[in-house]
């Protein structure tokens, strides 16, 4: 099992940065995103919500399991290629002086047959930095 953990303050208020890290669009800020929205035929924002996500050489739908603006969000990748045994990913966001702290977690496996310990330890590296950059793009945005 992979668990990935990022975090980081961003010098903006706690609403603007759910919203701005909600918003699926703006996954496409990591080097490795190609292409994120709503899924076509999903409802938005809010739980139960389908983001579509093309990344290099990866294919997701995630479902928003959890959405309790401004303090947190859950996702679960429902289907992908490759293959994720993905237990969730949770942002949680504190009001903090200054600024808001993102807290991202996330955990997931690959399955022997998707790659499964090979896989793990490729996406157990590529992935927190793309989360990071994400985190980056959004401190970039709102702190103008």
């Amino acid at each position: 099992m992979v668990r990935l953990h990022v975090e980081r303050v961003i010098t903006a208020p706690q609403d603007q940065v759910f919203d701005w890290l909600a918003d699926p669009v703006n996954l496409a800020t990591a080097p490795m995103t190609l292409r994120a929205d709503w899924a076509s035929d999903s409802v938005e924002p809010g739980h139960g919500a389908v983001r579509a996500v093309v990344c290099t050489g990866v294919w997701l739908r995630e479902q928003i399991t959890e959405y309790n603006r401004p303090q947190r969000y859950s996702y679960l990748i429902v289907r992908s290629f490759p293959a994720f045994g993905h237990v969730g990913g949770t942002l949680a966001l504190t009001a903090e002086a200054g600024g808001t702290h993102v807290d991202w977690v996330s955990s997931y496996s690959h399955p022997l047959w998707a790659g499964g310990a090979v896989m793990n330890a490729i996406t157990s590296r590529l992935l927190p930095w793309n989360f990071e950059a994400i985190l980056a793009s959004c401190a970039r945005e709102l702190e103008r």
